[in-house]
């Protein structure tokens, strides 16, 4: 490795470890690092006894996050966390219009956004009667950028199986993806939907504040 340090640790997403390295690694919370646990690299060196470095990247669609942690000598500038928004390549940059205020910005800069207005009841995969606005906004956001389409990926609380959280949340994602067709006009081609089940939380199940936060919906910007 280059300026004198020394690989410890290298590994690819299964071979780390998958979900349990995932979260046993410091990582900056979403949306302002993603991790998919399918696809990210780890690597971890030290240089000397008193200085390391560790980068973790993830993909998600054409989006690209990156992590770098460096903890240098007493000397130095100290711990420094820091997290890269996502790259998209070959790509027209997507535009922010008055139409899309409050949803545009993260969905641009992050590459995806949580549409945290929506409501399903406990348990089930219907979506409420809305309107909601993030769906009025992305509808909004899809129109002006016809080079991008999204994926919605469900996501639950940590209450019940995987198998069983992961069909609930895939068909949530299905849910608002209908309602964004049927209610919005958006092409079908341009939306896919999944579900992730409990594998990305973004705060801790040990609350109930934590698995509301959990349960949700994120719409993820991927090019045509």
């Amino acid at each position: 490795m280059t300026a004198g340090f020394e690989i410890v640790l290298d590994c690819r997403d299964l071979a780390c470890g998958g979900f349990d390295f995932r979260f046993a690694i410091e990582v900056i919370p979403s949306p302002d690092m993603h991790v998919n646990i399918r696809d990210y690299r780890f690597v971890s060196a030290t240089r000397g006894t008193d200085e390391a470095l560790s980068l973790l990247i993830s993909r998600t669609g054409n989006a690209v996050y990156v992590q770098m942690v460096h903890v240098s000598p007493p000397d130095g500038a100290g711990l420094k966390f820091v997290a890269q928004a996502p790259q998209f390549e070959g790509q027209n940059p997507p535009r922010q219009t008055a139409g899309t205020t409050g949803i545009a910005g993260p969905l641009i800069s992050l590459g995806h956004v949580a549409l945290n207005d929506l409501i399903f009841d406990t348990g089930a995969a219907a979506l409420g009667a809305g309107p909601f606005a993030t769906l009025q906004q992305l509808a909004a956001f899809l129109a002006e950028n016809p080079g991008y389409r999204i994926a919605l990926v469900g996501h639950t609380d940590n209450v019940g199986s995987l198998d069983d959280n992961i069909s609930l949340s895939k068909r949530r994602a299905g849910a608002v993806r209908t309602r964004l067709i049927e209610k919005h006009g958006i092409d079908p081609a341009r939306i896919d939907a999944e579900g992730n089940g409990y594998l990305a939380p973004v705060a801790s199940n040990l609350t109930p504040e934590g698995r509301k936060a959990n349960r949700r919906v994120e719409a993820i910007l991927l090019p045509n």
